[in-house]
């Protein structure tokens, strides 16, 4: 059987939700106090940027729950682009 777009929306979104439990458990590990110097340093930009990771998986959660939701109302997936003028556009002096 066929998957529909919004099952294989549903089961990313269930991946990403393991990924972003494995990546806050990351976050959460202690930092080892033996460490210093360099090592320490590494080890701290290490636990930053798998914040970073985690704040960028969250976002693509939040997508992913906003395309759930359309789909579920019956809304079909659009590469429709407004190519309106934006705000800066707007109000721009000419």
């Amino acid at each position: 059987m066929k998957k529909t777009t919004l099952q294989y929306a549903l089961d990313l979104l269930e991946s990403t939700e393991m990924a972003l439990d494995n990546l806050i458990s990351e976050i959460k590990k202690p930092i080892d106090p033996e460490l210093s110097g360099s090592g320490r340093k590494a080890e701290l930009q290490a636990v930053k940027q798998t914040a970073v990771d985690a704040k960028e998986m969250l976002q693509i959660r939040q997508g992913l729950e906003e395309m759930i939701k359309s789909l579920a109302d019956g809304d079909q997936i659009s590469d429709e682009v407004d190519y309106g003028a934006g705000f800066a556009e707007k109000f721009s002096k000419r």
